[in-house]
């Protein structure tokens, strides 16, 4: 059985955790929740903070949502999340997507969001996603794709941010441009394509308070973030290469005329 053994390129800087628990079921799982029922079984897998899944746990009120991640000093934020919210029908555990705890067949949805771009084994990943799930369940994944990013205005220091990213996360031993391989994993899996139906959603940041708030947390992750320690410590940038992205974020956060869109593969498979 697969391990993990990839590196997890952002880490828990509050820098990262400022994207991360802004998170909700809406803006990044909104190709699930048609699907969703109150007395669904849930996994949640890479939960972080837990934002997501106490949004399930409010939605499958009469059901019960587990949420796991690989590093478990995490979870007790996600406790604290859905404690602050009086939500009772949830559970943390720390877990590898290659090699998960739980039987077989137990979970009526199974989901991920922005995790198989972070993992050694997507596909094992996946075939273990699809184990666990119920007959007829669903295996619900979403991840971003960086090289499909697109910004405006031009910017060096962005293009330079981008090409550090995809080096550092691959010498890592993840794959940065996962959202448009989402299918093709799930393939190498073993579902049939009659059984994958894959989309695409964004996000976008261009008001005034989501292109600084963006622009200000990759400032920060530039400098002191994992990913910030992995580039300097792999030889792959300089503190001043560094500083130059973060203070090229800070301007393209400042400009009124600045627009970024991130696209997302999706897929959702039956099991």
């Amino acid at each position: 059985m697969a391990h993990e053994t990839a590196k997890y390129i952002h880490g828990h800087h509050e820098s990262v955790l400022r994207s991360h628990a802004w998170r909700t079921a809406e803006n990044s799982a909104g190709y699930l929740l048609p699907y969703l029922k109150t007395d669904h079984t849930i996994l949640d897998i890479g939960c972080g903070p837990g934002t997501i899944t106490a949004d399930f746990a409010e939605i499958a009120h009469g059901g019960q949502v587990t949420g796991v991640d690989y590093v478990a000093d995490i979870l007790p934020k996600a406790e604290a999340a859905v404690a602050e919210r009086g939500l009772t029908n949830t559970r943390f555990e720390q877990a590898d997507v290659h090699s998960l705890q739980f039987p077989d067949d137990t979970f009526d949805i199974v989901h991920a969001h922005q995790v198989l771009q972070h993992v050694s084994d997507p596909v094992q990943a996946l075939r273990e996603m699809r184990r666990v799930a119920k007959p007829g369940g669903l295996i619900a994944v979403r991840d971003s794709d960086y090289a499909a990013f697109t910004w405006f205005p031009e910017s060096e220091g962005l293009t330079a941010w981008l090409d550090l990213y995809e080096t550092v996360a691959r010498a890592g031993g993840g794959e940065p441009d996962a959202g448009r391989r989402l299918k093709s994993w799930a393939l190498k899996a073993g579902f049939p394509e009659t059984a994958i139906e894959a989309t695409s959603s964004t996000w976008t940041f261009s008001d005034e308070p989501d292109r600084t708030w963006w622009g200000g947390l990759w400032a920060d992750r530039s400098l002191h973030s994992d990913f910030a320690k992995q580039a300097l410590n792999g030889g792959h940038a300089t503190a001043d290469e560094l500083q130059a992205i973060s203070n090229a974020w800070k301007a393209w956060g400042a400009a009124e005329e600045s627009w970024l869109m991130i696209p997302h593969g999706e897929i959702l498979c039956r099991a």
